[in-house]
């Protein structure tokens, strides 16, 4: 019975980790396929999820986001957050963007965690018009 219980509790636990997004991130560029930075994911006080640039890892052309069009115009890339809003939905975070910080373009997000991987989808629209990306996890 207590290893039942153990089995039960462990799973319970993988499950839980299994789905989390929170911690850092190696973006792997969809088109270069070299590692372009290293993301943070948090949680906020409003229960949503968000990221920001911690490392960059190929120097960008533009050390601040000279093509953004909201309160991150010619700010920083490095620090700067690019994932905002977030909601958990099951196996999936939905309802928040992301933006992209060479081109200044802000997309609708949705992220899935597969191990220790992130497949994280931007895109205009509807869902199936869009880009995803495989982030690696990070210690």
């Amino acid at each position: 019975m207590r290893k039942l219980l153990l089995t039960l509790v462990l799973s319970l636990f993988s499950a839980m980790s299994f789905a989390q997004i929170e911690g850092k991130w190696k973006t792997i560029d969809d088109e270069t396929k070299q590692a372009k930075s290293i993301v943070e994911i948090y949680k906020k006080s409003d229960g949503k999820y968000y990221g920001k640039i911690s490392q960059l890892l190929i120097k960008p052309e533009n050390a601040n986001c000279v093509n953004c069009k909201d309160d991150r115009k010619n700010k920083p890339i490095l620090g700067m957050e690019i994932i905002r809003g977030m909601k958990k939905d099951g196996n999936e975070f939905t309802g928040g963007t992301i933006t992209d910080p060479k081109t200044g373009k802000t997309y609708k997000c949705t992220i899935i965690r597969n191990g220790d991987n992130l497949n994280v989808r931007g895109y205009i629209g509807l869902s199936f018009i869009g880009r995803t990306q495989i982030w690696q996890k990070t210690n």
